[in-house]
């Protein structure tokens, strides 16, 4: 902005709306003045020097697509390694996951706003993080493994009064922020208050519905997330090959091109992806507790959306394959729903990180992974992703859950089992379910 100065004797009056438009198309445009935010670093190149030689003589085009392309292929082929090895190893990478997250946007809070002497902010984020997954893994516990729970005194304690320690251990570090407060330091302070709280939001929360969904079924984990994986790489390829047309500002190297051609292969990699993994139990079955094995269980009667059925074809299609009905999987129709928003809304998730990162002049999240960025940078689509998946399953999939509700009525005790017991046969009498004959002894 040009510099104010006092205006001497008989000198005109200067007009400063130049500048002033000046400032405001730099805000409209989502950058920022210097003074408002200082710039931070985006980190180091982390690629391997290795393979930096190996693609020395390549422009800065192909050598990215190359480094991008290998850990691509690298991140996906451990990913299915932790689904070998079952639904435990997938909880903890979720959790790897989202403490990562977390640390990469409140570490750029840090370096934004300068925060570092601040007394006991970078632990009291820390807290709160395990304040908050405490909540979320204690109810997970109570709802998933209420057996387990009932064998284990010292856990019966624990989930009864759960929300109430949870409470009592947020309120702990609520005093402990208000008491850090420092003279002229609060607005800052304040600034990191919320920065903590909107990132808890965005990862721990996102991160226990991906959590709820496993536990709906691996299948319900593994195709969404496959989904956005799927999209975004096809949409890179063909951004990369045929890209002319821009799609958004906040993404100048995302194309139409590039946002069409990876709907459109989306769609048919959801819809395979989901014949072939339906066929299998250890996909499509709840992920619940045994207490015999004291392991996770994925054996189970599939239920009817992982069936085949047979389906009549449209008219106008018969003529062209010559088939008059097909079998399918009633997930794969679904598939069709979850590859729809993971190819037209999820990308929006990516949208909302670059608009983050432009707001702070930054290019990446983190440098942890070569050619991507941070984790942040590639889970930003799969958190918004995760949040329709359990909405949809809440929506139109989920039924009353009998083991569930058998597990629950285990725990009460067995005064109050009889009576939900009376209720129950007084019920199914008046249903005629059961004869009155029987329901008198």
């Amino acid at each position: 902005m040009s510099e104010l100065r006092r205006r001497g004797p008989g000198e005109p009056e200067q007009d400063n709306s130049s500048d002033k438009e000046t400032a405001e198309e730099k805000y409209a445009e989502g950058d920022t003045f210097e003074t408002d935010v200082p710039d931070v670093p985006s980190g180091t190149d982390s690629t391997p020097q290795v393979l930096n030689n190996a693609l020395s003589g390549l422009s800065s085009r192909w050598k990215n697509w190359w480094i991008r392309g290998i850990f691509s292929l690298t991140m996906i082929t451990l990913f299915f390694v932790i689904i070998y090895m079952g639904p435990l190893m997938i909880l903890l990478l979720v959790s790897a996951i989202q403490v990562k997250c977390f640390h990469e946007i409140i570490s750029i809070g840090h370096k934004v706003y300068r925060s570092y002497e601040l007394p006991w902010f970078r632990t009291l984020s820390w807290y709160f993080l395990l304040c908050v997954n405490y909540f979320f893994y204690g109810e997970t516990l109570a709802d998933y493994f209420a057996t387990l729970v009932q064998r284990e005194e010292s856990l019966q304690f624990l989930i009864r009064y759960h929300r109430f320690i949870s409470f009592a251990l947020y309120v702990v570090g609520f005093c402990m922020f208000v008491l850090s407060l420092v003279k002229k330091q609060y607005r800052l302070q304040f600034y990191m208050f919320g920065w903590t709280h909107v990132t808890l939001l965005i990862t721990v929360t996102q991160s226990h519905l991906v959590i709820q969904n496993l536990f709906e079924g691996t299948i319900w984990f593994l195709v969404p997330v496959s989904i956005v994986i799927c999209n975004d790489i096809m949409a890179y390829m063909f951004g990369f090959f045929f890209g002319r047309t821009p799609l958004i500002k906040l993404s100048p190297k995302k194309t139409w091109e590039g946002f069409i051609g990876g709907f459109f292969l989306t769609i048919i990699f959801g819809f395979i992806f989901s014949y072939i993994l339906s066929q299998f139990q250890f996909f499509v079955c709840p992920v619940e507790y045994n207490n015999e094995s004291n392991s996770f269980s994925t054996s189970c009667e599939p239920s009817a959306i992982f069936r085949l059925h047979d389906y009549t074809v449209p008219l106008f299609l018969q003529s062209l394959l010559g088939w008059k009905t097909v079998q399918m999987y009633p997930f794969q129709i679904h598939s069709i729903a979850l590859s729809t928003f993971g190819s037209l809304i999820g990308p929006f998730g990516g949208f909302f990180a670059s608009g983050f990162k432009r707001a702070f002049k930054i290019k990446d999240f983190s440098d942890t992974i070569p050619g991507h960025g941070g984790i942040m940078d590639r889970f930003d689509c799969q958190y918004l992703m995760a949040t329709f998946v359990h909405v949809y399953i809440a929506s139109f999939i989920r039924g009353p859950n009998p083991s569930k509700v058998l597990q629950q009525l285990l725990v009460l005790q067995p005064e109050q089992q009889l009576n939900i017991y009376k209720v129950l046969k007084a019920h199914l009498t008046e249903k005629g379910v059961i004869p009155a004959a029987v329901s008198d002894l």
